[in-house]
């Protein structure tokens, strides 16, 4: 076959998945809606459930739930009847996925749900399936057309699926008011956590900050760079930025120390300063584009100021790189 036939059937086969998919639409509906209540009003976990394909993206979604400060958690069918359905409590509520509705590992899981009053979303693509009729809430997938040859194996049928779940989450993120500060909470760690660090996550700041009165002598700040081992120290009048000097400036005015020890003579005025929320990520960019290795951090207000600027911390390339940034 001619590898450019790949191409061409991966094409089809996407195409077929882009078109069927703006079939969702239809299922934003009262059911949704009701669906969305549900969840914001939910006391206890939202727990998924789901068999087979269904139940990798009932575990999906329950993470991308968990992700964003919902307690909830993937109970599978199948094994419920082994006890874990006892993980279940009437103040929580079940997401169930089936695709089509009638699949048998359910039923249990569905009896426990009815007989002590939990709560359930189904959500099924057959309106008269086993699953849709136990359930408080009907949400009825559209049915799709799948994207392989024989137009039979679960392909967008699965991708619809997962698109509504994450529907739902994405809808319950902007009625809690979800941020990226709040993300940023859930995921401490890994590449995302790491990318929506800010300036304020990371910079040095209180007692290890190397400052110094413009009043000092040169000696005295040559002190305070080899304690605080940030390579260099900030000069202040009145708590306010005045100046900074590096190590590597003091080193270059050590022979002029026996004619003058003024701080001020030898610090660069305006120093480089950010904002407390600017992105980690981004000031490692302006590090390496103006070749330093540390940055002044002030707090927002202040930094739209010309004058009167407090230092709030100091970020080093060493912590940034240190963070995976």
């Amino acid at each position: 076959m001619n590898k450019k036939n790949y191409i061409s059937l991966a094409k089809k086969a996407a195409n077929i998945q882009i078109n069927e998919l703006k079939k969702i639409n239809k299922v934003f509906n009262n059911s949704f809606v009701r669906a969305v209540d549900l969840i914001l009003n939910c006391k206890g976990k939202v727990v998924f459930g789901g068999i087979g394909k269904s139940g990798l993206i009932a575990r999906k979604i329950s993470a991308t739930f968990s992700s964003v400060g919902i307690p909830s958690f993937f109970c599978d069918p199948a094994q419920a009847l082994h006890g874990d359905m006892g993980q279940i409590e009437k103040k929580d509520i079940l997401i169930i996925f089936s695709y089509s509705g009638n699949t048998s590992e359910l039923t249990n899981m569905l009896k426990y749900a009815n007989r002590f009053g939990i709560k359930i979303i189904g959500v099924a693509s057959k309106p008269d399936s086993l699953l849709l009729k136990a359930s408080d809430i009907k949400i009825l997938l559209p049915k799709v057309k799948e994207s392989d040859v024989t137009g039979m194996v679960p392909t967008t049928s699965t991708s619809i699926t997962m698109l509504l779940g994450d529907c739902l989450a994405t809808t319950v993120m902007h009625k809690r008011n979800f941020s990226k500060e709040k993300f940023k909470t859930f995921h401490p760690g890994g590449n995302i956590g790491n990318s929506l660090l800010l300036a304020k996550d990371i910079m040095v700041k209180g007692n290890r900050l190397p400052v110094i009165n413009y009043k000092k002598r040169l000696t005295d700040a040559l002190k305070i760079i080899n304690q605080k081992k940030l390579g260099i120290v900030v000069i202040l009048k009145n708590s306010n930025i005045v100046g900074l000097v590096t190590d590597g400036d003091l080193r270059r005015e050590m022979k002029f120390i026996s004619k003058t020890n003024d701080l001020t003579k030898f610090m660069t005025k305006k120093p480089l300063m950010i904002n407390e929320s600017m992105p980690a990520s981004k000031a490692l960019a302006i590090m390496n584009e103006r070749k330093i290795t540390s940055l002044l951090v002030v707090s927002d207000r202040d930094y739209k100021r010309k004058n009167s600027i407090k230092l709030k911390g100091i970020i080093h390339i060493h912590f940034l790189l240190s963070r995976g940034i």
